[in-house]
This record gives structure tokens, C-alpha cells and sequence, in this order.
């Protein structure tokens, strides 16, 4: 009958296939390709043009760089970390370091704070300043300016203390503008920001900054009319360069990063101690 030669032909009913359809997510055979993996979610900026740094109508983005890569650098740049000063070289902040669990801001005044008590008085600020290597003049000025400066933000009441204490808990309502917002207004600190020191400015060497380079980022830095803020940046950071510089008159990124925990100021009094006990 023409309908069951159809039929047996397999047009209408056609036989199965020896076995079934080879599902997707298997592995192929021996000597077949293997199947494309998936993008890691990367896009470059020739597909998404929203991902640019450079605007050529604002010349200054092409002079000041940014790192591109530190995603693949660093875990999470973008995340600003509470407790460690992270970067590339060290990933999970100075190796040993015990952070007490105070904001990494908190590790860098903490220092000063010499009887551990929470509260810096400008006494325990000279001392602090003498015992990583300044003379009686410098330290003698900056415990007066910086608690003078600071303190008052800092204490829990409205009535001034003529004591001139910071207290080390609320420092983060002492943050100045016109600096590098290398810590954030909480005081964590800002892995991507610290990466843009050196990025926009670490021109002769990447990883440090001459003279030169230093006031670069500083001029460049100044937030409009923030005349408090370009008078301490500029004075924490000479007084950073000349306590930290090498011989051939670089400040290094390991130097920097020290100072944003205070990790810094604990090498420089070990280094002056074992000096006087030398000599």
C-alpha cells in the first residue's frame, strides 16, 4: 500500500537514532575540540567604550594613568579595607601585624598614643615624633600644631579640653581634604587610591616618588579654597620624604604603604634605638 511504503521509508515515522542527542555540557570525545570556555566577564574597551580612561578633550587623563589591571593584581581593589593596608606586594596587609582591631587610620595615630590609653595629649606627640628620629624643633612643633589642629574634632563633647587630646576613636572626623583619599571618611583604606599614587605620578620609577613627583601630587591634589587641607598635606608629606627618602632621594611604595598603619613609625623607633644602643 503507497501509505505503508511511507511509513516503512521513514518519512512519516522516521526510525530513532542509534542513541541519544549528546547533551551540551559533556566533555567531547577523543580528537574532537574541545568547546570555547566562557569569558572571565572581562570587557575590553574596544567592545565597551564606557570603560575608557582617557578623554581626549581632558588631556590631563591620559598624563595621569590609571592601573587597568589591578583587578587581576589585587583581589577586590575597589574594596576599601577596614584593618590591613593592602596592595599588590602585600595582599593581606604587613605581614604580622596585629591590628588590635582598630580601622587602619586608627593604626597610624596609634602610635603616639604612648600609654596605649586611647588618647593622644601633645606630649605623647613629641615624644612620639622624637622617638622616630626628629629633633626637638620639629617635634616640639608638630605636637602643638597636630593636637591643635585635631584634637578638638576628635573629643566626644562640645566643650575644648585645654589639653589638646585626639581621641584615637573618633579620628576618622579629623580626615583632611586635599589629600590622596588614600583613606576613606571612615578611615578604612582605599587600595585603589594608593595604587593611583603611583600610577599618575611614579613616572622615572614606577614604584617611587622623587621629589619632584611628590610636589606633583600634592599641586595636583588641592581641592579649591581647602587652604587647611594644602598646608597639612604639604606638611605630612615633606615631613614623610625626609624621614623615609633612599640615597638617591626616592620615596618608595613599601615606605608609603608603611606609613598609612603606622608600621612605618614602628620601624624607624626600632632603627633609632638599636643606633643609640651601638653607639
Amino acid at each position: 500500500h503507497p501509505i505503508s511504503h511511507f511509513v516503512n521509508w521513514g518519512f512519516v515515522n522516521p526510525r530513532p537514532s542509534s542513541g541519544p542527542a549528546p547533551h551540551p555540557n559533556l566533555a567531547p570525545k577523543r580528537g574532537e575540540a574541545k568547546p570555547m570556555k566562557p569569558s572571565s566577564g572581562e570587557v575590553s574597551v574596544s567592545e565597551d567604550p564606557s570603560m575608557e580612561t582617557y578623554a581626549p578633550e581632558a588631556p590631563v587623563t591620559g598624563e595621569r594613568k590609571l592601573n587597568t589591571s589591578l583587578q587581576d593584581q589585587l583581589p577586590k581593589p575597589y574594596l576599601a579595607r577596614a584593618v590591613a593596608a593592602v596592595d599588590k606586594e602585600h595582599p593581606q596587609g604587613t605581614e604580622g601585624r596585629n591590628s588590635k582591631g582598630m580601622s587602619v587610620l586608627q593604626q597610624h595615630v596609634a602610635f603616639f598614643d604612648r600609654n596605649d590609653d586611647g588618647i593622644v595629649y601633645p606630649w605623647e606627640t613629641y615624644q612620639g615624633f622624637r622617638a622616630i628620629g626628629c629633633n626637638f624643633f620639629i617635634s616640639f612643633a608638630a605636637a602643638i600644631l597636630i593636637n591643635l589642629v585635631l584634637g578638638y574634632s576628635s573629643q566626644p563633647g562640645w566643650i575644648p579640653s585645654p589639653l589638646l587630646p585626639i581621641y584615637i576613636k573618633n579620628i576618622h572626623k579629623c580626615k583632611h581634604g586635599s589629600d590622596s583619599e588614600t583613606y576613606d571618611t571612615e578611615g578604612r583604606f582605599e587600595p585603589s587610591k594608593f595604587e593611583a599614587i603611583f600610577s599618575k605620578y611614579a613616572i622615572t620609577q614606577p614604584d617611587a616618588l622623587s621629589k619632584d613627583e611628590l610636589n606633583t601630587m600634592l599641586r595636583a591634589n588641592r581641592n579649591l579654597t581647602d587652604f587647611n587641607g594644602w598646608i597639612l598635606s604639604y606638611s605630612e608629606w615633606q615631613l614623610l620624604y625626609s624621614l623615609g627618602k633612599d640615597e638617591q632621594g626616592y620615596l618608595h611604595r613599601e615606605t608609603i604603604r608603611g606609613i598609612y598603619d603606622g608600621s612605618l613609625f614602628e620601624q624607624l623607633e626600632k632603627k633609632r634605638a638599636s643606633r643609640s644602643k651601638s653607639a
